[in-house]
């Protein structure tokens, strides 16, 4: 009996010490699927960061938890949710190294947050709606600032206590982002690089086929963008497309849409003044022409495609244009890419009569009012929009800085010679209405991409779809209708 009873307890014994191994034995050092730390500092998909599958940070994720408190060992730690399109995770990373060097007692951990705005704004908001203080600095989309200012605190003051060490101040940033990102005199986030729709064109092609300029025109690039795919396919690449794009059915979409109707003279969806003026001729011949690219010069699957689609597409050298951010040029010159030096950039094309349009695009970084250690996280806000940063990110992501002085910086221009020859086209891009469908942008551009997409596919026309987005937003809003 006594020796049946050691049995059962060596048993247990056993099984406590395999249960205690598998769940990391009470040791502290980070492993593979913890918030890695010092050179690992970014989770990724694969060790346990939240994804767009399960959309939310759990406490068996490598995601900091409030267990953890704001502490790290000796050091205090600061999470930021981070973008992880083309090199941001990387650049990310890079500019929490270089704070991170500067003060020995910090740790910043970066959360790798999904590449859809749509998705990470669903993901922003479950942290929001819980207040959760599991992220302290978050990455928000230039048309957020609105919507989640209440989760917001006021980085006005922390600009400047801070500015005269990182060398930045409030007026260094362009006016209108400023304006932009104020929410009832309270500045609820700091402009980090800010973004325009560009016409990526191979000039090896352009050259081989007999065009000496890029498009000017929708026209010219539909008939360009043919030739160019025809001619490819001929010599037997089949896999070839004339023009790829932004086509899904989320936020990417309402920019690329919104450059056609502002281009074809369609207005903006709604006006500044508060007026719905998608209605309208224009629109509706924007739209026809867009659909009539798919299955033609783009492929059919582009109405499945985001930006890392499209540029997938592109950098293996199977399409002639492509509408892209600014962040897809220096990744196109990569080692890796079969486009290197082989292609170039312009303004977008003008539909009949109308002008180049380009939606502005960018993204902010913004303190949680939940974060346990807001004063930190609003210095390494301010440092991470610093001009030391922002440099850094535009010549080696080309990111477009939020600061004025970089477009005349030699290095950055060397980097990246379109930021001074497109200067206007940064300068005056096109804005969403965002403010002034504000609280309800999120819900007014779901109202419009949806309908637009079902253009695309061919389950509805262009005239039948700016009819619905028009009643949808007037009962969304209550404003009136108009022409542009």
């Amino acid at each position: 009996m006594k020796r049946s009873k050691l049995a059962v307890l060596m048993s247990l014994l056993l099984m406590a010490m395999m249960i205690l191994a598998a769940c990391g034995g009470g040791d502290d050092t980070p492993t593979d699927g913890d918030a890695s730390t010092g050179d690992d500092a970014a989770m990724t998909e694969d060790d346990g960061a939240m994804t767009e599958d399960d959309g939310a940070a759990t406490e068996d994720d490598g995601a900091a938890t409030e267990d953890d408190g704001a502490m790290s060992g000796d050091k205090q730690v600061i999470t930021v949710a981070s973008g992880a399109v083309g090199a941001e995770l990387e650049l990310a990373q890079n500019a929490a190294a270089m704070f991170e060097e500067m003060h020995p007692d910090v740790e910043i951990r970066l959360l790798d947050s999904p590449d859809l705005a749509d998705d990470r704004l669903g993901l922003y908001l479950q942290y929001f709606e819980t207040q959760s203080s599991e992220v302290d600095v978050y990455q928000i989309d230039t048309i957020w600032p609105g919507d989640l200012a209440e989760h917001l605190i006021d980085l006005g003051p922390a600009l400047e206590e801070y500015g005269e060490t990182y060398n930045i101040s409030r007026d260094d940033f362009f006016p209108a982002m400023v304006e932009n990102n104020t929410v009832d005199g309270a500045l609820v986030a700091l402009p980090w690089f800010t973004d325009a729709g560009l016409l990526y064109y191979r000039t090896d092609l352009m050259e081989k086929y007999g065009y000496d300029a890029p498009p000017a025109t929708w026209d010219e690039l539909t008939e360009m963008a043919q030739t160019i795919q025809d001619g490819e396919r001929e010599e037997g690449n089949q896999d070839f497309s004339g023009y790829v794009w932004q086509g899904n059915a989320y936020e990417g979409l309402t920019c690329d849409a919104l450059e056609w109707i502002a281009s074809f003279g369609g207005g903006t969806i709604v006006s500044p003044e508060g007026v719905i003026t998608i209605n309208n001729d224009n629109a509706v011949a924007a739209l026809e022409t867009a659909a009539g690219w798919v299955g033609t010069i783009s492929p059919d699957g582009v109405v499945g495609m985001a930006e890392e689609d499209a540029r997938s597409i592109w950098q293996a050298g199977n399409a002639a244009f492509m509408r892209n951010w600014p962040y897809a040029y220096s990744l196109g010159n990569a080692d890796d890419s079969a486009v290197a030096g082989l292609f170039d950039v312009s303004p977008l094309p003008a539909g009949p009569g109308g002008s180049p349009a380009a939606a502005l695009g960018g993204w902010q970084l913004a303190v949680s009012k939940y974060s346990q250690n807001p004063d930190l996280a609003s210095e390494v806000a301010v440092f991470l929009a610093g001009p030391e940063v922002q440099k850094m990110r535009a010549i080696d992501g080309s990111l477009n800085p939020t600061i004025e002085a970089l477009y005349e910086d030699a290095d950055v221009l060397e980097a990246n010679p379109f930021f001074g020859s497109l200067f206007d086209v940064f300068a005056n891009a096109v804005a969403r209405p965002s403010t002034a469908t504000a609280p309800n942008y999120a819900e007014t551009s779901r109202i419009f991409f949806t309908n637009v997409h079902e253009v695309l596919t061919g389950d509805t026309d262009a005239q039948t779809a700016v009819e619905n987005i028009e009643l949808d937003l007037e009962d969304l809003t209550g404003f009136e209708v108009g022409q542009p």
